[in-house]
């Protein structure tokens, strides 16, 4: 047991493939889950519990789901674009995907068809994974799609935000607004805010 608590500390994560491989016991496995040393994030896919890392919630979904990319409020609060920190991650996958099943942490899906899912894909390499995340103009495009489920106040605080930033494009956020077919409902709200 000593040398698979090893193993995790050198590694963060593990599938069980790669448990088997290195020649760790399902029952030490399992044993360390029960002793809360590890944690079972989905089915075949572990991480060491102690784990303290930025975006760690994040960074387990990029790791567990490599289809997912964060989306919505989750990327707001990434980008320091909206005060809300939400309680679950927002993630979207391909609309001809099948549902995915984590045990850890709370996800939300959305389906997104590829000509909202491809484009504005970013990742960023951190020292425990990549993270899959939407850039910051896509993300509040799709904020304003979604603006009747998750509320237009979070879509205008993201977009107000976002223009205060020393890096905002606003020929890169109309690009994206057209590709996620939002122009009419956004530009007046973007042209108020950059007469302001």
């Amino acid at each position: 047991m000593e040398k698979l608590i090893k193993y995790f500390k050198r590694n963060s994560y593990a599938t069980m493939k790669e448990l088997r491989v290195s020649g760790f016991q399902t029952r030490d496995i399992r044993a360390l889950i029960e002793k809360g040393l590890i944690e079972k994030i989905k089915p075949g896919f572990y991480k060491l519990s102690e784990l303290d890392i930025e975006n760690s919630g994040i960074i387990d979904v990029c790791k567990s789901i490599p289809q997912g990319i964060i989306c919505l409020i989750s990327a707001l609060e990434y980008y320091e674009l909206s005060t809300v920190n939400p309680w679950q991650i927002y993630v979207a996958i391909p609309h001809s995907e099948r549902k995915v099943k984590i045990n850890y942490p709370p996800v939300q899906f959305f389906y997104f068809r590829d000509r909202f899912y491809n484009p504005g894909i970013v990742k960023i390499q951190t020292k425990h994974g990549i993270i899959k995340i939407y850039n910051p103009e896509k993300t509040i495009c799709d904020m304003f799609r979604y603006r009747n489920k998750l509320g237009e106040d979070l879509a205008l605080e993201g977009l107000k935000n976002y223009l205060k930033r020393k890096d905002a494009d606003i020929a890169k956020l109309h690009e994206y607004a057209i590709k996620c077919k939002v122009k009419t409902v956004m530009l007046p709200y973007l042209k108020a805010m950059v007469i302001e």
